[in-house]
């Protein structure tokens, strides 16, 4: 994608955030396992990638925003508004690099493509559930 890679890479992550989250209804241990598994191994590609494509960080590597967005919508309730919400959040996020993510975006390698990723999920994660405890979800 060449216009919003990042925004793109978030829309694909939609329906494996709503499958994650399915399978948190039927264990949470399982569903904590899979979205680890599916962190270290984004991880490993990211770093894979830079080394194919020769650049750090580039746009074209978009797995490092699908794993933020799973953490970003993790247990979320599966209607829209919530849905919105939380690729709104982790969108803005991913963006503006609320501390410590741009320090963790200079990791070598593929530790640093998704480290940023990851803590922006965790600022929507909390945000989200914040919204939702308060109702306005």
């Amino acid at each position: 994608m060449p216009w919003l890679p990042g925004t793109a890479g978030t829309v694909v992550a939609i329906p494996f955030s709503l499958a994650l989250n399915r399978i948190a209804l039927f264990s949470f241990p399982l569903a904590v396992i899979t979205f680890v598994g599916f962190a270290f191994c984004a991880g490993s590609l990211c770093q894979m990638a830079e080394g194919i494509l020769q650049k750090k960080d580039s746009p074209k590597i978009v797995i490092d925003e699908i794993a933020g967005f799973l953490l970003a919508n993790f247990l979320s309730p599966e209607a829209p508004l919530p849905i919105v919400a939380a690729f709104i959040l982790f969108r803005f996020f991913d963006i503006i690099k609320l501390f410590p993510a741009a320090r963790m975006e200079k990791l070598p390698g593929g530790a640093g493509v998704i480290a940023d990723d990851l803590i922006a999920g965790c600022y929507a994660l909390v945000a989200v559930r914040l919204l939702d405890y308060w109702g306005l979800l």
